[in-house]
């Protein structure tokens, strides 16, 4: 791992700040990354202060890293305990199959990326709330099989897209509570969408939507936005 980015670990590390920052920097590849992995993961038998570095590690975040590029390593999947993961505005093309191994994963940010599918097994997230896939170049058919056993979901971005086909199987996800659709391509919407009894904001502005499904008439009230 490079000098730049082990100090940066340190850092936050030394002020107990549960985030690693990697913006501005210096640090312009996503191949440091496996560094970070492997590095922070170590303080696990860090002796004394293993403890310690368990409970700092459980809340790391790599956040807004704006100069990274292409593809995140394999080896994310060493972040036993992260709960959040920011790669908002990259040039992120593709996700590692791995990064379903991060069972305590509750907060995911792949927003302003160049992601046209998502990975096998990706639906194997288990604690996973937010979802942000906002400005990517989705659509109907770059979602994996399992996607909507993301049961746990209670906000979900898939803006800016290229959906045309909202899947019957977004039903499935009864505990969202946001769910923004919109500036795609949607021309209609699955009646299934009238079984997200919990939700209260529906964006669906700038599609080419014509007519709502009537079900969606029976969570419509004063919470809901649309």
């Amino acid at each position: 791992m490079s000098k730049s980015l082990k100090k940066i670990v340190e850092e936050s590390r030394e002020k107990n700040q549960p985030e690693v920052d990697m913006c501005d920097r210096g640090i312009s590849n996503m191949l440091d990354v496996p560094g970070l992995c492997s590095y922070v993961v170590s303080y696990h038998t860090a002796g004394s202060e293993s403890q310690q570095a368990y409970k700092w590690l459980a809340l790391i975040a790599v956040s807004h890293c704006e100069n990274f590029s292409t593809a995140v390593p394999a080896n994310i999947a060493d972040l036993r305990n992260i709960e959040v993961l920011n790669f908002f505005n990259n040039q992120i093309e593709e996700l590692p199959t791995q990064i379903s191994s991060l069972q305590k994963l509750k907060h995911l940010n792949l927003g302003m990326n160049r992601l046209n599918t998502l990975p096998r097994g990706f639906g194997s997230l288990p604690a996973l709330e937010v979802l942000d896939l906002t400005y990517n170049n989705l659509n109907e058919n770059s979602l994996p099989g399992n996607f909507f056993y993301l049961t746990t979901l209670r906000a979900l971005y898939l803006s800016d897209n290229d959906f045309e086909i909202l899947p019957p199987d977004i039903g499935k996800l009864t505990k969202l509570q946001i769910l923004s659709l919109r500036d795609n391509d949607l021309i209609s919407l699955p009646k299934e969408i009238g079984e997200l009894t919990q939700l209260k904001e529906l964006h669906i502005q700038g599609n080419r939507l014509t007519v709502l499904p009537p079900e969606l008439g029976k969570i419509m009230d004063d919470h809901l936005f649309i």
